[in-house]
C-alpha cells in the first residue's frame, strides 16, 4: 500500500470519526431541547391549570376560564408533537377541543373564596402574577396575539386592585364590627391611599367615595370611643378624690 493511499485512510477515518462525533453531539442537542422544552410546556400547562382552578370565583369569569382552556389546548398540542405516541395526551387535546368549542358557555365552577387577609391576598396576588407570566409568554410565543396579551395585562392588573379593595373593605368592616375603630381607620385610609396611587382612578370612583365615607363613620367612633374613655377616667378621678377626702376626715376625727 503506497504512502499517498495510506495517508488517504488515517485521513478519511479521523473525518468519519468527526463525523461520527458531530452527528452524535447534534443528537445529544436534539435531545436535551427537546427535554427543555416539554419541561417548559409542562411547567406553563401546571401553571394554567392552577390558576383555572384555584383563582377565586369572584375573579374567575367565562372569559378567563375560556382563554386558560385554549392555552391549555394549545400547551397540549405542542407537548403532543414532541411525544407523538402518548395517547393520553391525545385524550387530553379532544378533552380541551370540546371545551373551547363551548365559547363563553363554558361553565365555571370556581366558588366565591373571600380575601380577609393578608395571607389570602398575598395567595391570589400570586395567581395574578402567575397568570401575568403565562399571557406574556403566550404572547411572545404565538400562542395568543399580542393585541389580546395586552388587553389582558390590564385586565390583570385591574383584578390585582380589586384583590386590595376586597382585602380593606373586609378588615374594616371587620373592626368596626369588633368595635376596633382605630383598626378601621386604618385600614380604609389604607384603602384611599392605595386607590389614589393608581394611574386611572375613574373605574374606582364609587370604592372611593364609600371608603371615604367608612373613614368618616371609623373616626366618628374612634372620637366618641376617646371621649367616652376621658369621661370615664375624669369620673374616676373625681370619685377617688372624693374617697380621699373622706378618708382625710375620717382620720381627722378620730385623731
Amino acid at each position: 500500500m503506497s504512502p499517498v493511499v495510506m495517508t488517504a485512510l488515517i485521513a478519511g477515518g479521523i473525518f468519519l470519526l468527526m463525523l461520527l462525533a458531530y452527528a452524535k453531539q447534534a443528537i445529544e442537542s436534539s435531545k436535551l431541547e427537546k427535554a427543555r422544552q416539554r419541561a417548559d410546556l409542562q411547567d406553563r400547562l401546571r401553571r394554567s391549570q392552577e390558576i383555572s382552578e384555584r383563582l377565586p370565583g369572584q375573579l374567575m369569569t367565562a372569559k378567563l376560564k375560556l382563554l386558560l382552556s385554549r392555552l391549555q389546548l394549545q400547551l397540549t398540542e405542542r407537548l403532543l408533537t414532541l411525544d407523538k405516541h402518548n395517547d393520553s395526551l391525545r385524550q387530553d387535546v379532544q378533552a380541551l377541543q370540546a371545551l373551547v368549542a363551548q365559547g363563553e358557555s363554558i361553565v365555571v365552577n370556581n366558588q366565591p373564596s373571600p380575601i380577609g387577609d393578608e395571607n389570602k391576598a398575598k395567595e391570589v396576588r400570586f395567581l395574578l402574577e402567575s397568570l401575568h407570566t403565562l399571557i406574556s409568554t403566550a404572547g411572545r410565543n404565538d400562542l395568543l396575539p399580542l393585541n389580546e396579551a395586552k388587553l389582558w395585562t390590564r385586565q390583570i392588573r385591574h383584578m390585582a386592585v380589586l384583590v386590595h379593595i376586597e382585602l380593606f373593605s373586609t378588615l374594616g368592616r371587620r373592626a368596626l364590627q369588633q368595635e376596633q375603630p382605630a383598626q378601621a381607620r386604618l385600614a380604609f385610609e389604607r384603602a384611599i391611599q392605595f386607590l389614589r396611587k393608581q394611574p386611572d382612578q375613574s373605574p374606582y370612583q364609587a370604592h372611593l367615595s364609600r371608603f371615604e365615607q367608612q373613614l368618616q363613620k371609623a373616626s366618628a367612633m374612634l372620637l366618641n370611643q376617646t371621649s367616652q374613655a376621658t369621661q370615664n377616667s375624669e369620673l374616676n378621678e373625681g370619685l377617688k378624690s372624693l374617697e380621699d377626702e373622706g378618708d382625710w376626715k375620717k382620720k381627722n376625727i378620730y385623731d
